[in-house]
């Protein structure tokens, strides 16, 4: 009779991996049935929920792990006091990868960067509060204890960063698709199988390196803190075209690799189980 290995016990990636999609598409694939823009009435409940499967991946590995009293992973990493204060140095690593492309762009000869429309933005939103609750609770706080809370500390465990940051970024590409059929989305409006649509889905590896970038310097927050200010700024500079989201995608490559490449391990990780430790998953739900 053969016996699971202790690596293999702990891991729980199908399972994270199954119940974040399954949620995800599901309430996804509801919200294209229902019809109708995302944000209006009801399309805006299941296409809001979708967002949230990464969490609810998260919760069911938190809960499995607890019940089988399994350590956390080598390669979690807790929210050190010295995360607060990284927070803001990569808000602006984030924002500063997306407006240096759109201003490059810019004087390739692309569409201009203007306030006026994040001004217009920020209006429809509600005012700064409401844009900035929005933006964060939709893509970072919904997404990141799942995708870099839970999956990447358990790649980790198996690979090195760079490998584990491009195989989640493809799976986190491909759980975008959905949202292509979803009306009143971004990725809607740029469509699937066009250039724009292409574009976005190639961003979304890059951005998922600069994350975990973020989450090894400081943990969940610092992935959410790349996630926010990547995503807050693309919306308030208005990236549209296919040039800016081509050099977006080009600068935070080039970003991320350097910052990857420079950055070195807190700590080896030895062949022996480590001690229990408090995994980043919020008490409430």
């Amino acid at each position: 009779m053969t016996t699971a290995t202790p690596a293999r016990r702990k891991s729980g990636l199908v399972l994270f991996l199954a119940v974040t999609f399954v949620a995800s598409w599901l309430s996804w694939l509801i919200a294209i049935a229902v019809g109708g823009p995302a944000m209006s009435f009801p399309t805006v409940i299941p296409y809001l929920l979708g967002a949230f499967g990464p969490m609810i991946g998260a919760i069911v590995i938190r809960l499995r792990r607890a019940s089988r009293r399994q350590p956390t992973p080598a390669h979690a990493v807790r929210l050190p006091l010295i995360g607060l204060l990284w927070t803001p140095v990569l808000l602006a690593v984030a924002a500063g990868t997306v407006v240096g492309a759109a201003l490059l762009a810019q004087q390739l000869g692309g569409p201009p960067v203007s306030l006026t429309a994040a001004q217009t933005l920020i209006e429809v939103s509600g005012g700064p509060l409401a844009f900035a609750g929005v933006m964060l609770v939709v893509g970072p706080l919904s997404e990141e204890f799942g995708w870099r809370g839970t999956m990447h500390p358990r790649l980790r465990a198996k690979m090195g960063r760079l490998l584990a940051g491009l195989l989640l970024g493809v799976i986190w590409s491909v759980w975008h698709l959905p949202l292509f059929f979803v009306a009143g989305t971004v990725q809607n409006a740029f469509g699937l199988l066009t250039f724009s649509g292409l574009t976005y889905m190639l961003s979304v590896i890059p951005m998922a390196l600069l994350a975990a970038y973020g989450y090894e310097r400081a943990g969940v927050l610092g992935a959410i803190a790349i996630h926010f200010g990547a995503n807050a700024t693309m919306s308030l500079v208005g990236v549209s075209g296919l040039l800016p989201q081509a050099l977006i995608v080009g600068v935070q490559t080039v970003v991320a690799l350097f910052l990857l490449a420079v950055h070195r391990d807190r700590k080896k990780v030895s062949a022996t189980p480590e001690p229990a430790q408090q995994e980043l998953v919020p008490a409430h739900r």
